[in-house]
């Protein structure tokens, strides 16, 4: 067995049950990592850039990012654009993470600078399979560290 890279996990997801189901099938998958949740994308966006309750603060790095798309106050577009758009956050590697499966918003995602995108099924045994296996792939990937 692989040692796993000291990589924090940003997951930034609106729905509790959802963010719970990805928390556990994540760790079925064999993610053992540290997994931070926000419930919104600002949230998360004050986390990454110090700000706000942030301010400050020192996390751990190198990071990972699942992002939802629709979620209140600070939507998954703005983030992962926010995100790509600063020297500081731009190597983070971004997984979005969500229902939509509009071939539009797929190709709007990767021009935005997103890594991988991976559509949330709506059957419970499919959504917590997908997860397994985002999971799995998870553990194996190597991520950037931080330029500092």
């Amino acid at each position: 067995m692989t040692t796993q890279q000291p990589v924090t996990i940003l997951l930034v997801e609106d729905d509790p049950g959802h963010a719970r189901l990805i928390e556990k099938n994540l760790r079925r998958g064999g993610v053992s990592n540290e997994i931070v949740t926000f419930d919104n994308g600002q949230k998360a966006v004050d986390f990454l850039f110090k700000k706000g309750d942030y301010a400050g603060a020192d996390h751990a790095s190198p990071l990972l990012i699942l992002l939802d798309l629709n979620m209140p106050v600070l939507d998954g577009y703005k983030v992962l654009k926010m995100i790509k758009a600063s020297d500081d956050t731009r190597h983070i590697p971004v997984v979005v993470l969500t229902t939509t499966d509009n071939p539009q918003e797929i190709t709007k995602c990767y021009e935005s600078g997103c890594n991988v995108y991976v559509t949330k099924p709506v059957d419970y045994e499919q959504f917590s399979e997908a997860i397994r296996k985002l999971g799995l792939f998870l553990s194996i990937v190597k991520i950037p560290e931080e330029n500092h």
